[in-house]
């Protein structure tokens, strides 16, 4: 009875999912659909029902797997160990590049809040500031990422939650109707343009099917809360990036650096809106530092699987894989040097794009193996298997749409981080050959 106490109830872990999702990668959005305007609540309603889909799969995957490691750990049940080394080596790529783009959240909203103008150069400067700011904190160990986080995403959790409710009796819909399609743009492309961004916001979903072991009846709370955290986070994203559309012009907004900022400057006045800035640049920087953490740890268990070199599983006294995030910090510091941009949504766009492909590679994987986890596991009746498999094929269908609105430049380099890895993989197969 205490172990069945000491469980989470679906609605906790429907909790902790949605957290999980709503995290610093939603502050600069807005400006980023901006440029598209209003017609991209279209995307919102197709990302949602894909990565519902998505979630969905991944919950069943997340149920029914016996082996560890998360998606790589999936993809070996029908890629073997080439598709563990995969999925791992491209996850890794994502994550690095998504730190990046989440420094450079913090950089734009903290210079806003400072009333500082900064050019391409001092951006850059400054984005490689913030990677080492929230590297070096880690080495002292879990205790005080785990603290830190915990206090500092509510500094996105409040704002975004504020304004999706309370921004409504601000709204104006003449000036949604404005705002709706700025470019002229077909359906179509607009919804092209934006699909990617929208995806963007739903990274981690993946995430949320961890913690099975964790919850009261997984194999029917599991599914329950990874879909109510999923749509939970679908709403929240949808009222409160659409409502900045009916209080201020979409031109504005996608020349903001702190567009949750502005939006609360003109609901409630100048000071209100350096506030929100203060404690979504902390926010950045606590979930920053979480995600420095988690990375480092990641090519740490990929260094005992032996997909890594040995130096990412070495650990310091407090159990820190401190050299496998100084070389992280490092090639951070060089995908910000390479991705430097006159304007800083236009370089957090190209970050963005760039870890959405690489962070949905794996989702590839993961949908074409989850009918062989479920027979494994004993659930491979025409009747269980018929939800999972529209779920696979919709959630396989989106990604690769979500590939082609990506773009050229943003698949031709993911293309060229999964041969790479196709090259590292051939180098490290004799050392797993029995």
């Amino acid at each position: 009875m205490s172990d069945t106490n000491s469980k989470m109830s679906v609605w906790e872990l429907m909790l902790l999912t949605a957290v999980n999702m709503i995290g610093a990668g939603i502050i600069l959005l807005p400006a980023s659909l901006a440029q598209v305007g209003g017609i991209s609540i279209l995307s919102w309603i197709i990302t949602t029902f894909c990565s519902t889909c998505l979630a969905y799969a991944f919950a069943k995957c997340g149920m029914y797997s016996r082996k560890a490691g998360g998606m790589s750990g999936y993809a070996e049940y029908a890629f073997g160990t080439a598709g563990n080394f995969l999925c791992c080596y491209v996850y890794t790529v994502s994550i690095l590049v998504s730190n990046v783009a989440i420094a450079l959240s913090a950089v734009g909203y903290g210079a806003t809040c400072l009333s500082i103008s900064l050019g391409a150069v001092p951006t850059c400067l400054y984005t490689i500031g913030v990677i080492w700011l929230t590297t070096v904190p880690n080495f002292r160990g879990a205790d005080i990422t785990g603290r830190i986080g915990g206090i500092t995403i509510l500094g996105v959790l409040v704002p975004v939650f504020i304004i999706a409710t309370a921004g409504w009796f601000f709204f104006s819909p003449a000036l949604f109707v404005a705002n709706w399609n700025v470019q002229n743009l077909p359906f179509s492309q607009g919804i092209l343009q934006s699909v990617v961004m929208t995806l963007w916001a739903f990274l981690g979903l993946e995430s949320a099917c961890v913690n099975a072991d964790a919850v009261e009846n997984p194999e029917r709370n599991v599914p329950i809360a990874v879909l109510g955290g999923t749509l939970g986070s679908a709403v929240i994203y949808i009222l409160s990036t659409n409502v900045i559309f009916g209080l201020l012009p979409a031109s504005q907004v996608a020349e903001s650096n702190a567009p949750f900022g502005l939006a609360f400057a003109y609901m409630f006045g100048p000071l209100a809106g350096k506030v929100v800035m203060a404690l979504m640049c902390i926010a950045c920087l606590g979930s920053l530092l979480g995600w420095q953490f988690t990375g480092g740890n990641m090519y740490r268990a990929a260094a005992l699987k032996g997909f890594y070199p040995s130096v990412f599983a070495s650990v310091n006294r407090y159990e820190a894989p401190v050299a496998g995030m100084v070389i992280a910090g490092l090639i951070q510091t060089g995908l910000s040097l390479m991705t430097i941009s006159p304007s800083l949504n236009e370089q957090f766009e190209v970050l963005a794009n760039l870890a959405v492909i690489t962070n949905i590679v794996p989702y590839f994987f993961c949908m074409a193996a989850m009918e062989l986890i479920m027979i494994k596991a004993g659930h491979g009746s025409r009747e269980e298997l018929r939800l999972p498999m529209i779920a696979s094929f919709v959630g396989s269908l989106y990604t690769l749409y979500a590939c082609y609105a990506a773009g050229a430049d943003a698949m031709m380099a993911a293309a060229l981080v999964f041969f790479f890895g196709i090259t590292l993989y051939g180098f490290l197969a004799p050392s797993f050959e029995k």
